[in-house]
């Protein structure tokens, strides 16, 4: 059985980005360590963060490519900010990157000019000793405006596990409670989601909502609310779970919207940001340290928003 999850202490919840950059600010600097970090939009990210004051890079990969994509990029002060480790290739700097981390000499782990498979590969890796015996899970935050004012909701799984067992399931519970009393919520909204809110022998992830949601009622998850099914519009909008009947203080105000499976969660999270215009920031929990493994095409804006995520999560 999970281990229950503590409230965080007298902390309000952050309801923008701007407002978990600021919250950032006040517990960092951490140390970053970019892996692979040939990479002009890591090394942007990087310069802003320094200029946030919420991290101090280290900048793992080959040192003479990263000291010219640093001048061709046009980030001159980050030769004197940041500190460098060099690395003959991806998987060395991988391997060294986990290794600080697991040591306490960084606290996040950036993907730069690699695979996500690579980066988590060195994760994963027992001799590098991030494992906590937890599952790893990725945790998406986007701004939602649906309700008529501006917060924060999450997305989980939409990264990590494709297909998870009802026992991830749980676990990825447990990761997002984690990860959402890190960011000031005392008794998060978790929905679990599927394509109706009535339960149905036919779909599948309608019965296991249904049985999350009997464990949050006994507690197993600690300080939350968890319940489900629940549809999206149901899910966000209180008119719509008004319409339908549905009681749960979870209906209409999820903070939290537990999918399915992968394919759910990595659509979900792309519609909140080209077809919502909203900014994004996702931080894979469940390790020593927080991972962000952001897209390629992610901008900087999205990556500084997982830094600062990142120096939040740290700890928990």
């Amino acid at each position: 059985m999970l281990s229950p999850v503590p409230a965080p202490a007298s902390t309000t919840a952050i309801n923008s980005f701007q407002e978990l950059r600021v919250r950032a600010r006040a517990l960092g600097p951490k140390r970053v360590a970019v892996v692979v970090a040939d990479d002009e939009v890591a090394l942007l990210t990087a310069e802003s963060a320094v200029t946030l004051g919420i991290a101090v890079p280290v900048l793992f990969g080959n040192e003479s490519k990263i000291r010219a994509e640093i001048e061709r990029v046009g980030v001159p002060d980050l030769l004197t900010q940041a500190v460098f480790v060099d690395a003959p290739d991806a998987i060395s700097a991988a391997n060294s990157a986990a290794r600080m981390a697991r040591d306490g000499e960084v606290d996040i782990l950036l993907k730069g000019h690699l695979r996500t498979d690579e980066l988590l590969r060195a994760t994963l890796d027992k001799n590098n000793g991030l494992r906590t015996g937890r599952l790893l899970s990725d945790v998406l935050l986007y701004e939602d405006t649906l309700a008529g004012h501006r917060r924060i909701v999450a997305v989980t799984d939409g990264g990590i596990n494709v297909a998870p067992t009802l026992d991830q399931k749980k676990q990825i519970v447990q990761n997002a409670v984690v990860a959402l009393h890190a960011l000031g919520f005392k008794r998060p909204k978790i929905a679990i989601m599927s394509a109706t809110e009535a339960v149905t022998e036919s779909v599948p992830s309608t019965v296991e909502a249904r049985q999350l949601t009997e464990m949050g009622a006994r507690g197993e998850f600690g300080e939350c609310e968890v319940f489900g099914p629940l549809a999206l519009d149901n899910a966000l909008l209180e008119s719509a779970a008004k319409a339908k009947g549905i009681t749960s203080a979870v209906a209409g105000s999820a903070d939290c919207m537990v999918v399915p499976n992968i394919e759910a969660g990595n659509l979900l999270g792309k519609a909140v940001k080209y077809l919502g215009g909203s900014q994004c920031s996702h931080v894979i929990v469940g390790a020593r340290v927080p991972i962000l493994i952001p897209s390629r095409v992610e901008s900087v804006d999205d990556k500084l928003n997982s830094v600062a995520f990142g120096v939040l999560a740290h700890g928990q």
